[in-house]
């Protein structure tokens, strides 16, 4: 079950010079990562960098790409799951709780959300003239029709939803209780409720691994369930380009209020988790499947299946990697012999070694 899972030396890494790139204060040694998690699991991290603006992202990632030590890009850390010995390497969040930055001598922030129009992000910097023809010519008249909104990869996704529905704008209610952030959700498409990112996304600028800046346009991206091309390329998200159609926004506002209280009733908010533990087999719920396989309340250690919800597992106390692992395990075998159902992780699985 193990997605990253690499140990390195420290090469020709330098820690005092990622320091210098995005700040002695933004960067930190031998940090708990189940400070970073929602699921509250997991051991120290060597170094923990948080870079304020996207150009220092992109110089931090080059420079540990250069000194060839394993780095692994981390956002809200909403859907991930890493080991009790940590991650041997470098984490690279783009997540920014608490901090309020806006653009300073030109940069954009890693949690900046712009209103834009489409020659603005030409004559900003953020599209070449080539690459505006490329999405007018794929969007269309909508560029002209909706409201545009660029957003930084470490913007919380439930800020920006707040934000676009007070404007009055509507299609984004279903990301008001989405834990995660742009990046992540671009990344993985994510969605609730009926809606999706692809459904309002028209592009975004990516890290490929080569250290290219490329656009991608919405089609660019394949988005599906649960999947993007930026997974299959290994890309990072720098920000994403939405668009916005004007609505009622009393209606919007209630109906984002409406989605958060279902969640809030359905959803086990009040324990740790990473989200939704399984992708949905296809022509199933895996809620139900684990449900219906008897394992609602499963329970190693202080990990367990959850009995509000059987689809998450949640860390009701100091549970640990191991917990989670047997309990992940556990859950696929018991649902494959019952049913016949391959139960596949849309948790991600962070640190150990080889």
């Amino acid at each position: 079950m193990e997605i990253c899972k690499r140990r390195g030396s420290d090469g020709l890494f330098d820690f005092k010079m990622l320091e210098k790139i995005v700040g002695e204060e933004n960067c930190l040694a031998d940090e708990l990562l189940s400070r970073h998690t929602t699921f509250h699991i997991g051991g120290e991290a060597r170094y923990f960098a948080a870079p304020q603006y996207i150009e220092d992202f992109v110089e931090a990632a080059a420079y540990v790409r250069q000194a060839e030590i394993p780095y692994f890009i981390m956002g809200n850390g909403s859907n991930l799951l890493v080991y009790d010995t940590g991650y041997d390497g470098v984490i690279l969040s783009t997540s920014l709780p608490g901090r309020v930055i806006k653009e300073a001598e030109g940069k954009l922030a890693l949690n900046a959300l712009l209103e834009t129009e489409p020659e603005k992000l030409k004559k900003q910097g953020f599209l070449s003239a080539k690459e505006l023809e490329r999405l007018r010519s794929e969007a269309g008249d909508v560029l002209s029709r909706q409201q545009l909104f660029l957003a930084g990869s470490g913007l919380m996704l439930s800020a920006f939803a707040n934000t676009v529905t007070g404007k009055g704008m509507a299609g984004f209610e279903f990301a008001g209780g989405i834990p995660g952030t742009v990046g992540g959700a671009v990344t993985m498409n994510a969605g609730a409720y009926g809606g999706e990112i692809r459904d309002c996304i028209l592009g975004a600028k990516v890290l490929a691994e080569d250290g290219r800046i490329l656009f991608l346009t919405k089609e660019e991206l394949e988005l599906g369930y649960r999947s993007s091309v930026i997974q299959k390329k290994g890309y990072i998200v720098l920000w994403g380009l939405f668009g916005f159609s004007p609505g009622d926004r009393e209606a919007s506002q209630e109906r984002m209020r409406e989605y958060n209280r279902r969640r809030r009733e359905k959803q086990p908010l009040e324990y740790g988790s990473a989200g939704s533990t399984f992708k949905r087999p296809e022509g199933y719920f895996a809620g139900k499947l684990i449900e219906d396989a008897g394992l609602k309340g499963y329970r190693v250690g202080d990990v367990m299946i959850s009995e509000k919800h059987c689809g998450f597992v949640v860390n009701v106390g100091e549970g640990t990697y191991d917990d989670a692992r047997q309990v992940i395990e556990h859950t696929q075998k018991t649902v494959q012999e019952k049913f016949g159902v391959s139960l596949e992780l849309e948790v991600k699985i962070v640190g150990g070694s080889l």
